[in-house]
């Protein structure tokens, strides 16, 4: 008995603890005295409850004192380090050959190893049902063994429906080869890692998944089943969609303002007589480019007003008195944007130099509208008026101002543009299909 790896100990008819091994030591914490202590080795004991237990109410005093075997009746031992122990007895009774009860065996078994593996279970138990990811499990026959929370949000099944079924009822199928290729991983005790597929919901639709693919093991190890972790990857592909639309959007305008910008040189080095003209030119004209960038930057790419443009470009040249604006809220594309922009630029450069800005009596007038073309469309009208400014003898040569109001911004908006001199200004009037100015619906209602 003392080489045994279980705790034993043996009593008298009293009660007297006659013999105690080395296990039944290390499971108390503390060695009794032989002949003298009675009953049950341990310091102190406890009901399973956490209130104290006498030694005279253990299993190895009840079976003393009614005369019976007690089959492993459990109660807790505390150590003098204060550990607790749980452990199951099983006193049994000595008899003469007369049959007279002359002490009694007992057999303690440590249930510290049983408990801990019985919590890691609950939190086990716990982790999968409070996942956000949906876990389930299969046998080997492809048969649904469990289902958690999350595999019900999921794909639409409730627990009861999906456990007893084929888990081919989540897969679609041109991708049923996926579970035959799972199967035979797993039946050799091969892990899948994390990849990427569509299972089926409840409804027929499908989901994007991330799928990991694991073995369950029986107690000797052998294979049993297979525990799949399916996370949904919806948002992230949209996310991913999303991005390579914004990438290609950002492509496309980025190409767009380069050609803006070649066309503003090529145009600016027609019509100037030094590099420091053209330097300063194209400068100015970069700068008015990026302010219509940077209302575009601010409302994500969507658009912007025509009074938010008017702004962004005319903030440098005059207090705001001397310029009026009159129209309903229109909200540009930024192709409208971008070219509208550089053509209020060279407006307000050319009145701030040679018209009405120039002078402190002169103004300008700026009113849009939209006019009924026929079969349900709208023109687009916008009109640049100067009031108040000197005279202009004659008009001047044409610059790279003219080429974009009459020819480079009309034909952006499949428009026409119109530019005229009189005696206190200019007037640019300009007039383009609604549908090639205006961003769309959808547009609008997010911004």
């Amino acid at each position: 008995m003392q080489a045994l790896p279980v705790a034993v100990y043996t009593v008298d008819e009293q009660g007297r603890i006659t013999f105690f091994n080395e296990a039944a030591a290390e499971l108390w914490g503390h060695r009794p005295v032989i002949g003298r202590d009675l009953w049950c080795g341990s310091w102190k004991l406890r009901h399973l409850d956490g209130r104290d237990m006498a030694h005279g109410e253990c299993p190895m005093a009840v079976a003393l004192r009614e005369g019976r075997d007690v089959s492993w009746d459990q109660a807790i031992a505390e150590r003098p380090d204060g550990e607790f122990v749980p452990f199951k007895a099983h006193p049994r009774l000595l008899r003469d050959e007369a049959g007279n009860v002359v002490g009694a065996i007992n057999t303690l078994l440590d249930l510290r190893t049983q408990t801990l593996g019985d919590e890691a279970r609950m939190r086990l138990a716990a982790i999968v049902e409070s996942s956000m990811d949906a876990i389930v499990s299969k046998d080997m026959n492809g048969i649904i063994t469990s289902w958690n929370d999350a595999a019900e949000r999921l794909f639409g099944y409730k627990s009861a429906e999906a456990i007893g079924r084929p888990v081919t009822i989540l897969i679609p199928p041109d991708r049923l080869d996926e579970e035959v290729s799972i199967i035979s991983r797993i039946r050799v005790g091969e892990r899948v890692p994390s990849y990427e597929t569509m299972r089926l919901r409840k409804d027929g639709t499908l989901v994007s998944v991330s799928l990991t693919v694991s073995p369950i093991r029986d107690a000797i190890g052998r294979v049993v089943g297979a525990s799949k972790i399916a996370r949904d990857i919806s948002s992230h592909k949209e996310n991913e969609r999303r991005i390579r639309l914004l990438m290609r959007e950002v492509n496309h305008r980025v190409k767009n303002q380069f050609s803006v910008i070649i066309s503003m040189i090529r145009e600016t080095s027609k019509l100037t007589s030094t590099p420091e003209a053209f330097l300063g030119q194209v400068r100015e004209r970069i700068t008015a480019l990026s302010e219509s960038h940077d209302l575009l930057v601010n409302a994500e790419w969507r658009g912007a007003t025509v009074g938010e443009l008017i702004q962004a470009q005319l903030k440098a040249f005059a207090a705001q008195p001397r310029v009026s604006t009159a129209g309903p809220l229109v909200m540009l594309q930024p192709n409208a944007v971008q070219y509208l922009g550089i053509a209020f630029h060279e407006l307000a450069t050319n009145s701030a130099k040679h018209g009405a800005l120039s002078c402190s009596d002169g103004r300008v007038e700026i009113d849009w509208n939209l006019i009924p073309a026929g079969d349900g469309a709208e023109t687009f009208r916008l009109v640049w008026r100067e009031l108040g400014g000197p005279i202009l003898d004659a008009v001047r040569g044409r610059g790279f101002g003219s080429v974009v109001l009459e020819r480079v911004a009309p034909q952006a908006f499949s428009g026409s543009g119109r530019l005229e001199f009189h005696e206190q200004g200019v007037t640019w009037t300009l007039e383009a299909p609604l549908h090639f100015v205006q961003a769309s619906v959808a547009d609008n209602a997010a911004v």
